[in-house]
């Protein structure tokens, strides 16, 4: 068992992914791999001898396929809470999930000890989603090297708690500094390194360093006996410098101007009308109502409303959304996804066609194409499934002031909070926490609390022009499915929608 003294030590020194070329060192049996590589075995204490080992036991039953993903995760948080900071948390997880695929079905188990007799006990355990015993010839191994969507100067895992409690401390002056309405702060600063090594029966080597930080603050104001909230947030796969006088600032009068709109916000009348989704953080419907529509396993399932779609016509000639997984430094950003995959920009809709899905090795090949790097699961406990990473949509060619223009009456909407949605179907109900009536082509006064209700196909359908003001959302979304959760962005330029419902008033 590994001394968890010394494993956090060789966790801190451990050298994150990069793109410049390795040294190339002499490996187990003389396979040769870089010193990267070779730090990543010596941070996990595992050599490729004893994974090929592993391997050879999850593929004897006849699966045509196994992997092994190994994760060390660091993290910490911080809280503030009246005035100081009076929160803190740390952990760290570890272990090694073993996956075999038989034709669709998957085998699955995993390991919090990285030693010979725990992964080959895992291994049988996998190993019998088939039942076909034959001999496995090993793969010779191919060291994959991965991008570096996301440079980093210091590492969390480097940085004391005495260096975060100032910017916490910080942002709960600075939002009291700004309105003498303020009566409540609380604040949140989180922060990981995420450890991944990853080898398969196909011989494939490679590894991943992930770091992300998430700061954000709720503001609550009152004004006589009117209580009003909101909340400002950013996260980013970066380290310590992000931390800045700036994100402060940012974060602090963005969480003000939010909540002092609200006290003299209204609700409009209810019913079907055109709605204008603000650039940015609308992006959220274009995730949860469209997106996951496009996620291959729904449609290999016949579940999504899509999966009949691939090639045709879905949306305006100008419509191109995107997922992708190589924007720098994004919350959404992996240099290699969870099964070891490239990753890359993935048109979904092109020119108004539906042109891919999201696909994990599983879809890839049932589709008869590549993966396209969106295979992922929230750690080594868990199988990796068709995910998102950061989906938005390009430019459109109009203005935001000829949106406005084309309505006489309607909403616009740019601060959303939660929602449901069905999957399948597309349906979707979402809570829309602040925006503004369209009166004539001009936006008037502010609204507050309202339900925007539709069909996600159909409101792809239905968005007639699409600005050319894209904004990424820099908040912490995160993204649910099969109970995993994964780090996420979105993003939207201002896009007219001819028509959705709209609970208000009545």
């Amino acid at each position: 068992m590994l001394n968890r003294r010394n494993f956090l030590k060789s966790g801190a020194t451990a050298v994150a992914g990069s793109l410049i070329l390795p040294t190339i060192l002499q490996g187990c049996n003389g396979i040769k791999i870089s010193e990267e590589m070779n730090s990543y075995l010596n941070h996990f204490q595992v050599s490729t001898e004893l994974m090929q080992k592993v391997v050879s036991e999850a593929m004897k039953k006849g699966g045509h396929y196994a992997d092994l993903y190994f994760e060390h995760k660091i993290s910490n948080s911080l809280g503030l809470e009246d005035g100081k900071v009076n929160k803190a948390n740390s952990n760290v997880d570890f272990g090694v999930g073993i996956r075999v695929l038989k034709d669709d079905q998957t085998g699955f188990a995993y390991s919090e000890s990285v030693d010979e007799k725990s992964m080959i006990n895992a291994a049988k355990m996998a190993a019998n989603i088939a039942n076909s015993p034959k001999e496995f010839k090993q793969a010779d191994i191919s060291e994959k090297l991965p991008a570096n969507y996301y440079k980093i100067q210091k590492k969390w895992e480097n940085v004391s708690v005495e260096d975060k409690i100032p910017f916490v401390q910080k942002i709960n002056d600075k939002v009291f500094s700004l309105d003498e309405n303020v009566s409540k702060v609380k604040a949140f600063l989180s922060d990981s390194s995420t450890y991944v090594l990853f080898y398969n029966s196909e011989g494939v080597l490679t590894y991943d360093y992930r770091p992300m930080v998430s700061f954000g603050v709720v503001c609550v104001m009152q004004k006589g006996d009117q209580i009003e909230n909101s909340y400002s947030a950013r996260s980013m796969r970066m380290g310590f410098e992000f931390l800045t006088e700036t994100i402060v600032d940012e974060l602090a009068k963005e969480a003000v101007g939010k909540t002092n709109i609200l006290f003299d916000a209204i609700k409009p009348k209810a019913g079907e009308m055109p709605v204008v989704l603000g650039a940015g953080g609308s992006g959220i419907l274009l995730h949860e109502a469209i997106g996951h529509t496009f996620e291959a396993d729904f449609n290999r399932k016949g579940t999504s409303i899509f999966s009949n779609k691939l090639g045709k016509k879905v949306a305006e000639d100008f419509i191109n959304i995107i997922d992708d997984g190589t924007l720098p430094n994004n919350r959404g950003a992996i240099n290699i996804d969870d099964e070891g995959n490239e990753v890359q920009k993935t048109y979904l809709v092109k020119n108004g066609i539906l042109n891919s899905y999201i696909h994990d090795r599983i879809s890839a090949k049932h589709y008869g194409v590549e993966p396209t790097g969106n295979g992922r699961r929230e750690s080594f406990r868990d199988v990796p499934l068709p995910r998102m990473r950061a989906t938005y949509m390009e430019n459109g060619p109009h203005t935001k002031e000829q949106l406005l223009e084309n309505v006489k009456y309607g909403v616009y909407v740019d601060n959303f909070s939660n929602g449901q949605v069905n999957i399948g179907a597309g349906d979707f109900t979402f809570f829309v926490k602040s925006g503004y009536l369209i009166e004539n082509g001009k936006l008037t006064d502010p609204i507050k609390d309202i339900n925007i209700i539709g069909n996600g196909p159909q409101a792809l359908a239905d968005i007639s022009m699409a600005a050319n003001d894209y904004k990424t959302d820099p908040g912490t979304w995160s993204c649910g499915k099969d109970g995993q959760t994964v780090p996420v962005s979105l993003g939207l330029p201002s896009v007219l929608v001819k028509k959705l419902t709209v609970g208000g008033d009545s």
